[in-house]
């Protein structure tokens, strides 16, 4: 099986990983909303590239209350009703995606820049939306949580760390766990490009310490510190930032 997260809307490159037949996990993030390397994505297309750099640049120095303001900002300006403008762009990129995955097999969940009813809505019949659920694959009980603890897409769903705690436990023992968020380890979630530890789970952290899965797959952060890390019985494994690479990881 080949494990992948974090397309933001490299849908061709999707395309020909689907069409080698083999089963694929995606763990989220479909949406491009914005490259903060390119400034490709949705904020550039309806806003205007002067207004992504200012938006990448208060990421890259952490600054959340001056991206706050200019969001504000921008809604007021703005004539058109920009929450309806965005979701009608990430309905096209999930059309996008499910041409991409059109007679694919595998299995997907959602990240922190998707709208997972989207997402299910559009996948196509061989690709199936997890969340909360254990399937088997070559043998192997796979489990997937999808979400992360912060949204970063407006209408987005955000997930607390009660909330992925009882998501977890519903799973309960897997031989794999698939989430898009890594677990609370410094080496796992620390951005090297940005300097700052993003988002990331204490519950998946507990869970590894309390479940001992033989591995954990996930995505979300682009330039980790540690692309693997064992965590007690657990080898840990970021497969994204596949906009970037184009590359799945296989499972061996």
């Amino acid at each position: 099986m080949l494990l992948l997260s974090d397309i933001h809307g490299a849908f061709g490159a999707l395309a020909a990983v689907a069409k080698r037949g083999e089963t694929l996990l995606i763990l989220g993030d479909f949406l491009n909303f914005l490259d903060y390397r390119t400034l490709e994505g949705m904020v550039t297309d309806e806003l205007g590239i002067e207004f992504a750099a200012d938006i990448a640049e208060f990421r890259r120095t952490g600054d959340y209350t001056a991206a706050r303001h200019a969001w504000g900002s921008a809604f007021e300006a703005s004539e058109l009703d920009l929450r309806e403008a965005f979701l009608v762009r990430a309905r096209a990129q999930y059309v996008a995606a499910a041409s991409a995955l059109e007679g694919a097999k595998g299995y997907a969940t959602y990240g922190n820049v998707d709208l997972p009813e989207l997402l299910a809505e559009h996948l196509p019949p061989g690709v199936a939306f997890m969340d909360a659920a254990v399937v088997e694959i070559e043998g192997l009980s796979v489990g997937f949580v999808g979400g992360a603890t912060v949204s970063a897409f407006m209408g987005g769903k955000r997930v607390t760390e009660d909330e992925m705690a009882e998501r977890l436990a519903l799973i309960g023992d897997v031989d794999v766990l698939c989430t898009h968020v890594p677990p609370a380890v410094r080496p796992l979630r620390t951005d090297v490009v940005t300097g700052r530890q993003e988002r990331a789970s204490v519950a998946i952290a507990d869970y590894l310490s309390d479940h001992r899965p033989a591995f954990h797959y996930f995505g979300d952060v682009h330039q980790p510190q540690a692309i693997e890390w064992r965590v007690g019985d657990t080898l840990c494994r970021n497969v994204g930032y596949f906009r970037a690479t184009g590359r799945p990881v296989r499972h061996e």
